[in-house]
């Protein structure tokens, strides 16, 4: 939002580029993306009005809009940001939208339970080594049919070209694909253990495109100890290093004692797959284990390969540190279906939810980025989130008052503000503000900014 009628704020950046045959539908792509991250939790008549409404869903129904066509500007302005920093991590994860809840939705397949009925996306968000999300690289999305429900145990009869594990393969050939985009940058694809394949770690790969994958598989190696775990545990103990493990459900908050491993390795190629003659690979296995563990309590353990040179218990630490920041796509996840309730819309088929994902997805990745930058760099000033009628309302609601300052407050405080907009009580022992709290605020900021507007018509 602006003080003009033509706005040319975060919307317009990220989507206005967006080529999908019709101008008028790139038009429309951008007015969505600005109304809906306004009400990213509330329902389509809630967030629209009259013909609005109509528009809204003509434009998800129509089949000219595919997901690539959507993505693509934002993907853009994802490299843009990419290519100012020197490392950026492109973490990688899938999650299942369930839609059991919708039975007269058209196109779904069934879910992990067997009894859910949703789809999965697999996507890519590119984070900065401190953790920031700097925009969404890629997402793909597809159903599980019903004719193959129940047939998992036939899947090592399968090449990966036949599995759902090839989204981790194409993931990596994708990185590869956007490299050139971004020359002066390494990109350090991150995987939990479901990316632990084979066939990701023998891929080809420009230079200055890498992995990071926590472990799953003890895989046969060619050292004398003959298993990944066995090798990596023989091996000298580089130092130790103490983790703030945080509270829980389950756990009380403690301080975890870590000691640090770190080898080269030489993996063997799976021994179901000897005919295929896989070519040895030589990875980096980076091992911390949590020593002192009180009773009772399972001790912390991680195993992570990567492609990456590792030698020194300094550069072991920037690994574990970079695979702690995958969280942040989970994150990523949550928002995008507690904050923006893509389970909840009613679009009664599938493509259109696809297209309506790829959609919040950006919107999504805002909500974070905002919530992430304030805690990274709170000293910015508050106009890289905010327009300028958007901070001086917020700031007029927040003091009371009809007169703003000459000059934006920082970035901390107007997060800060926001957060409180949606519910943060900002206590002395509080964490920072999460997602929750942000796009909550983020709704009111809108309509406090639309009545600030209209009484300021007149001046």
């Amino acid at each position: 939002m602006s003080d003009t009628n033509e706005p040319d704020d975060w919307a317009s950046d990220e989507f206005g580029a967006a080529e999908l045959g019709d101008a008028r539908l790139t038009q429309r792509l951008v007015a969505l993306a600005r109304q809906l991250s306004q009400t990213p939790q509330c329902s389509f008549p809630q967030s629209f009005e009259g013909a609005e409404l109509k528009a809204a869903y003509r434009f998800f129904d129509n089949p000219k809009v595919d997901t690539d066509g959507v993505l693509s500007p934002h993907i853009g302005q994802t490299l843009s940001r990419m290519r100012q920093v020197p490392v950026v991590l492109a973490a990688q994860d899938t999650t299942e939208f369930n839609l059991t809840h919708l039975p007269a939705t058209e196109g779904l397949g069934y879910g992990s339970g067997g009894k859910e009925r949703g789809f999965l996306m697999h996507s890519l968000l590119a984070l900065t080594p401190e953790g920031l999300p700097l925009g969404v690289l890629g997402m793909k999305t597809w159903v599980r049919p019903p004719e193959a429900f129940g047939k998992k145990h036939q899947r090592k009869q399968r090449s990966i070209g036949q599995k759902e594990s090839v989204k981790w393969l194409e993931g990596s050939e994708h990185l590869g694909a956007l490299k050139g985009h971004c020359p002066n940058t390494q990109i350090i694809g991150v995987s939990d253990r479901e990316g632990d394949i084979y066939d990701v770690f023998i891929a080809e790969r420009p230079a200055g495109v890498d992995w990071l994958v926590r472990a799953s598989w003890n895989r046969c190696v060619a050292h004398d100890e003959q298993y990944l775990w066995q090798t990596v545990l023989a091996s000298p103990v580089l130092g130790q290093s103490e983790l703030q493990v945080p509270a829980n459900a389950k756990r009380l908050a403690r301080t975890a004692r870590l000691t640090v491993r770190c080898i080269p390795v030489r993996l063997r190629p799976p021994r179901a797959r000897r005919s295929e003659k896989l070519p040895d690979v030589e990875v980096f296995a980076i091992h911390a284990l949590e020593s002192g563990a009180t009773e009772g309590i399972e001790p912390l353990e991680w195993l992570l390969l990567s492609s990456v040179p590792t030698h020194t218990l300094a550069e072991a630490l920037e690994r574990l540190a970079w695979y702690a920041r995958r969280w942040t796509i989970e994150s990523w996840h949550r928002v995008l279906k507690s904050g923006c309730r893509v389970e909840a819309r009613q679009f009664g088929n599938l493509d259109r939810f696809v297209r309506a994902t790829a959609l919040f997805a950006v919107i999504g990745w805002r909500i974070l980025y905002a919530t992430l930058l304030a805690r990274l760099d709170g000293n910015l000033s508050c106009e890289v989130l905010l327009q300028p009628i958007e901070w001086r309302a917020l700031y007029c609601r927040m003091h009371s008052t009809t007169k703003a300052p000459a000059e934006p407050p920082s970035l901390a405080q107007v997060v800060l503000w926001i957060a409180k907009l949606g519910g943060y009580l900002n206590r002395k022992h509080d964490h920072p503000p999460g997602p929750t709290a942000i796009w909550r605020g983020f709704f009111t900021l809108h309509e406090i900014t639309e009545m600030y507007r209209i009484f300021r018509q007149n001046e």
